[in-house]
């Protein structure tokens, strides 16, 4: 499984300890020899420029990352003024968003969806991009239909993206549907699943609620059944190793982590995927 593509999402810490730990998470997960590490990013100046100095400051220690991008209150010479900061660090991977806009801005700013913000950075910067974007198995909470949230997606490979990366999601039949469903319109690039550990029951449901990502229903009972937040660790580690292991054995071509910042579960399940860790 050598071949298989491992990548790691962190957010941008908002304190010095914060940003140390950042660090030595990256350091520990470099281990397990990812493609890249992305970072998220918060428009109108939330945590745009915290993202970017990072971003640049992990390029001149040689690391891979793909920072995240979407105009949200942005203009476009801001927008493209980041472009040109990324391409002279060397930075060579974007994940392209739509972003929302940053509340108190009303009709001042107008969305701009992820197909434009692709177009827009392959018409001034080439093919410099490899340009990941957003995919949602179980379909975005703001799509009028399946068939449509498909189509979405189509039109923003045809804009000039390279690969996509899923919403997290605990059913793996949700996932390999869409992929089924995204061959049919004719979509053939890459989709990698992403993959959300288990630690924080409580949080994850009040986070799953707004993104509209499903937990099943036997998963909800079981886990608000424990009183010790070990078992929650422990049973979330057994359920998401297993959703990887039925991942990579129906061929999805890698898995994407959302790491909270932290090594640990993430560590654990890929070592228990027996993914091999560089010498």
């Amino acid at each position: 499984m050598s071949d298989l593509r491992i990548s790691f999402e962190f957010f941008p810490p908002k304190t010095e300890q914060g940003r140390e730990k950042l660090y030595d998470t990256r350091e520990q997960l470099q281990a397990f020899n990812p493609e890249f590490f992305s970072l998220t990013y918060g428009a109108g100046g939330t945590t745009r420029d915290t993202t970017a100095n990072i971003v640049t400051g992990l390029r001149r220690d040689g690391i891979s990352i793909a920072p995240h991008l979407s105009f949200g209150g942005d203009n476009e010479e801001t927008v493209l003024g980041l472009l040109e900061r990324y391409k002279e660090a060397g930075v060579d991977r974007i994940v392209a968003l739509r972003g929302d806009i940053p509340s108190g801005m009303g009709s001042v700013a107008q969305l701009v969806y992820a197909n434009e913000l692709v177009a827009f950075i392959r018409r001034h910067t080439g093919d410099h991009f490899h340009l990941e974007v957003a995919a949602y198995p179980e379909i975005h909470p703001e799509a009028e239909s399946y068939d449509d949230d498909i189509r979405f997606l189509k039109g923003k490979f045809e804009a000039g993206a390279s690969s996509a990366l899923t919403q997290y999601f605990y059913n793996p039949d949700a996932y390999f549907y869409f992929l089924d469903q995204c061959e049919k319109a004719g979509i053939d690039a890459p989709i990698y699943p992403g993959i959300m550990p288990i630690t924080n029951f409580a949080n994850l449901a009040r986070f799953s609620r707004n993104c509209g990502a499903e937990i099943p229903r036997w998963l909800k009972y079981r886990m608000e059944s424990f009183r010790d937040p070990e078992d929650v660790k422990k049973l979330g580690l057994e359920i998401v190793t297993d959703l990887c292991e039925t991942l990579l054995d129906g061929g999805a071509p890698g898995l994407h982590f959302y790491t909270m910042n932290s090594v640990d579960p993430t560590a654990s399940i890929l070592k228990a995927l027996d993914l091999k860790q560089e010498a």
